[in-house]
């Protein structure tokens, strides 16, 4: 059987999964088992595979790096640091402007924190005073929220993807983080409230206190080259201390094991799972060579399929579980054509249905599906075109 017909089959069966609320993780095992029952349905490939998958180093720096931003997400908000930081936005710069794209970009980089439902009632607050649509503010919400997806190493698609594809997550960020500056959205003009200074001072220390861990890790990893879980775990270890100096109620219990999701455990073991038996039935290397033989360039391939399945999925564990193993059976640590594949794949899961902080968000403001995706989907075809004319001549 033609092998893109095959993976079109896995691809419709994970669809219907995902359509019936199935997790990500056994939605995405499931169409790799159905390739292995058609493609190479020999048991001791899926033993081999599963081995490999226990035995792989890549597959606990993953858990653990996703494990301690969940601690630190617990951290900031049992603690009070974010509600602090959240009340200082809002007194700080009285700026319904920046207190609308800045919380929802925050709240995007912890994303363990109970999705764009969390930041909608904020951007709601926030634009009480002003004029905007149902539409404008949804759309400000899902579009915000979302900024950081190219460059923060704190984000479960970025981890994943650096991971898969065999790429430095500093050298990947600096490849990609430039996006964040082409994804504007408009926004209410400024306004201005005076500020006592002493609540100033204690604002400017709540800010420092939550923005600082996020910030720490960001350097720890593009600069010093740290794994992200690495630096994920001294980060959240550090912040106890902290923590307790500044007075801050903190449960440490519940910090280590309230983040123990076992839906993320077994939804990150699926996935790589699902890789690897690709890997060992030899699947992955038919792509690349029909790939190698068809007539379109290979990055074209690549930025298509991603997109179809960002939009098919609404997920960038989906778009990067399926499209960065071929990736990196192509052309193994390649930068520029993992980013072809992170941002078509990340353009796709911004403009579909399927994607769960669209649907909240919408059911949150009540607001019309194709108004509010309107002023999304144009800023997307401006980076998706700025980002095509720059690697092209760049590569």
């Amino acid at each position: 059987m033609n092998i893109f017909l095959v993976i079109a089959l896995a691809m419709l069966l994970i669809i219907i999964l995902l359509r019936r609320h199935i997790p990500i993780g056994p939605a995405i095992l499931a169409g790799g088992l159905l390739i292995w029952a058609l493609v190479a349905p020999q048991f001791h490939y899926l033993v081999s595979a599963f081995t490999t998958t226990l035995t792989m180093q890549r597959t606990y720096d993953l858990i653990l790096a996703l494990y301690f931003v969940m601690c630190l997400e617990i951290e900031l908000r049992t603690s009070g640091a974010l509600d602090g930081m959240i009340r200082a936005l809002q007194r700080l710069f009285a700026s319904e402007k920046f207190t609308l794209a800045i919380m929802p970009a925050f709240l995007g980089l912890l994303p363990s924190l109970g999705g764009a439902r969390f930041s909608a009632p904020i951007v709601e607050a926030a634009s009480r005073n002003t004029d905007l649509t149902k539409e404008h503010k949804a759309a400000i919400n899902f579009w915000f929220r979302h900024i950081f997806e190219f460059s923060s190493p704190i984000i479960p698609g970025m981890i994943m993807a650096c991971s898969i594809a065999g790429v430095a997550f500093s050298d990947f960020i600096a490849h990609l983080c430039w996006l964040v500056l082409i994804r504007p959205l408009d926004m209410p003009a400024n306004s201005n409230v005076d500020v006592d200074p002493a609540e100033r001072r204690q604002d400017i220390m709540n800010l420092v206190l939550s923005l600082a861990p996020v910030v720490i890790n960001f350097l720890l990893v593009v600069f010093c080259d740290l794994n992200a879980s690495t630096a994920m775990a001294l980060v959240t270890f550090a912040m106890i201390p902290v923590l307790r100096m500044t007075s801050r109620v903190l449960n440490i219990k519940e910090v280590f094991t309230g983040a123990c999701d076992w839906k993320m455990l077994m939804n990150v073991l699926c996935i790589l799972y699902f890789i690897q038996i690709l890997t060992d039935t030899n699947v992955l290397h038919t792509i690349v060579e029909d790939f190698k033989a068809s007539p379109l360039p290979v990055p074209v391939i690549i930025a298509a399929i991603s997109f179809i399945i960002g939009i098919l999925t609404g997920l960038s564990q989906g778009h990067v579980a399926i499209v960065m193993p071929i990736v990196a059976a192509l052309s193994p640590g390649d930068l520029n054509l993992a980013g072809v594949a992170m941002a078509f794949g990340v353009a796709g899961q911004m403009l579909t249905p399927t994607h769960m902080c669209f649907i909240v968000t919408l059911d949150y403001f009540k607001a019309d599906f194709f108004k509010t995706l309107k002023p999304m989907f144009i800023l997307e075809v401006m980076l998706l075109t700025v980002f095509s004319i720059y690697t092209w001549f760049t590569w």
